[in-house]
């Protein structure tokens, strides 16, 4: 019976669930064997996911009868084994190479576990105190690798998208403020709201249609997400074409931003990708930021998957960042944290002014003019993580060398993987890649038709999941279906990565050879 285990009858004996110094040792003893099972399940995992079907889970998910404890977290345990970890996906294993999920450093997991422990909430200082000074010491060292300026100031978040959310909310205050005030000075700290910034409402209705976002038409989603819940709506977004890399045209950018102009338009922000979700590709930054100073656009990079750049000897690829008005980092991507561990980083402060409000229960203005540092002052969100603590340790326990470290092994692994697909005559693929992710597909013959080939390439990458053996992502180019690797694991080795290749040519050879139609020979 677990030390945990009583009896259902006694009510008292739900305070022996809370943590405290009377029940710190019931916390060891539960923690130390869920981590017990967990190591073990780590360490003998031989695919990256079982293959089990939707409807092969949900009967034993659906089970569980949630309104009847078990009292005993052993038991519990067990029946997560059923019920989650047997089948869940296993970034760590090295042939997952599907989406921008990487396996986690051990510092971080120790941060994970002491965060939650302490549950921290960063909102306010009086919750939080030196986590407050903790986090704020990462904004700045990541402003500092980033070369945003003295000025520069940041947030941790949910994700790249809820950073960029928050960047385009910034760069549409900021332009709604110019407009109406004439003002191109730094926002004022006494403004927080556009309606705040002068002029009647009826000013504001007449600026907000008018306000455009231009961004490269391999961007990602959550831009257009952005602009509608920001009450733009997604047509407010301006797709910039690319070219054969995959990375923004700056002249096509000219000519928007111009076309823009000539309509009575206002370019309130460019968002150049540092690493697009499908192919890694990297706009040209500097080209860009001499754009935005031109026509006085808010410049965001969203550098969600490419922040490893910064600790990586690669970080030339970035320069023309630190020219940006706002940054998007992804530490759950690169920096190879636990989910979730993001943060958005302005150049200049006062920005952040946009999404300042008070409440007198929790920070009211007094604590501002105390100098009382309240991270809810520069957030969207309200209570929030202690994530930063996860870097925090990370940085301070194997440090940002060996992190980058980590990194570059991934993009010397993706250029091997091109080299071979590029030579292998049965894949085409599309871009050399400048990041991890390689977008290619299977030819079903020398001539293919190109809707076989999309149900080839369908089936076989449905086949693979099924079979647990690998797992790999689909994305579509000009309107086709290919694969996708995204290598973020540097134990993947190339080894790897062939015999996922030759996995995904035999499951789509065995699906033409059912196919009713002659003379289809798998190359």
């Amino acid at each position: 019976m677990s030390l945990l285990a009583h009896s259902a009858e006694d009510p008292a004996d739900s305070r022996t669930y809370l943590l405290n110094n009377a029940t710190a040792h019931r916390y060891r003893s539960a923690v130390t064997d869920s981590v017990t099972r967990i190591s073990a399940k780590i360490a003998g995992t031989t695919r990256p996911f079982t293959g089990v079907s939707v409807d092969g889970l949900t009967p034993a998910v659906a089970a569980v009868d949630l309104d009847t404890p078990l009292h005993d977290p052993a038991a519990a345990l067990d029946e997560l084994e059923e019920v989650y970890l047997r089948d869940a996906v296993y970034f760590h294993h090295p042939r997952y190479l599907a989406h921008l999920n990487c396996p986690v450093v051990i510092p971080a997991l120790v941060g994970e576990a002491v965060l939650s422990a302490v549950n921290s909430s960063l909102d306010t200082w009086d919750q939080s105190a030196g986590g407050t000074l903790i986090e704020r010491r990462l904004i700045d060292w990541t402003a500092d690798r980033i070369g945003l300026g003295a000025q520069a100031d940041g947030i941790f978040t949910s994700g790249g998208s809820q950073s960029n959310l928050q960047a385009m909310l910034l760069a549409r205050d900021e332009a709604c403020r110019r407009e109406l005030t004439g003002d191109d000075s730094p926002a004022s700290p006494k403004f927080s709201t556009p309606l705040e910034q002068g002029g009647p409402p009826s000013r504001l209705a007449d600026v907000l249609p008018r306000l455009r976002i231009l961004t490269s038409e391999c961007s990602h989603f959550s831009i257009r997400k952005a602009a509608t819940l920001l009450g733009m709506g997604a047509e407010a977004v301006l797709a910039v074409p690319v070219d054969a890399d995959k990375r923004m045209r700056a002249a096509d950018l000219a000519d928007e931003l111009a076309r823009c102009r000539r309509d009575g338009l206002i370019p309130m922000a460019v968002v150049a990708t540092a690493g697009t979700t499908d192919f890694g590709s990297i706009d040209p930054l500097p080209e860009i930021a001499g754009l935005c100073d031109r026509y006085g656009a808010w410049l965001h990079v969203d550098a969600a998957y490419g922040c490893g750049l910064l600790v990586s000897r690669r970080r030339e690829l970035l320069d023309g960042i630190e020219r940006a008005d706002s940054v998007t980092v992804d530490y759950h991507k690169s920096f190879f944290q636990p989910v979730s561990s993001s943060a958005i980083l302005v150049r200049d402060r006062a920005t952040l002014r946009h999404v300042t409000y008070h409440a007198d229960y929790l920070n009211p203005r007094r604590m501002a003019e105390q100098r009382i540092p309240n991270q809810v002052d520069k957030s969207l969100q309200t209570t929030r993580r202690f994530d930063a603590l996860k870097l925090w340790l990370t940085l301070r326990i194997m440090g940002a060398h060996s992190v980058g470290e980590l990194f570059d092994e991934v993009i010397d692994r993706a250029a091997d993987a091109w080299k071979l697909l590029h030579d292998d005559p049965r894949f085409d693929v599309v871009v050399e890649p400048r990041l991890s992710t390689l977008v290619f597909r299977y030819l079903p013959g020398t001539d293919p038709d190109p809707e076989l080939a999309d149900r080839v390439n369908l089936h076989a990458r449905d086949a693979l999941f099924a079979s647990g053996d690998a797992i790999v992502a689909g994305t579509k180019v000009d309107g086709r279906h290919y694969l996708k690797f995204t290598l973020l694991n540097p134990e993947t080795t190339l080894d790897d990565i062939a015999t996922v290749l030759d996995l995904i040519a035999e499951h789509a050879g065995s699906f033409l050879a059912e196919q009713p139609r002659p003379a289809l020979s798998a190359r």
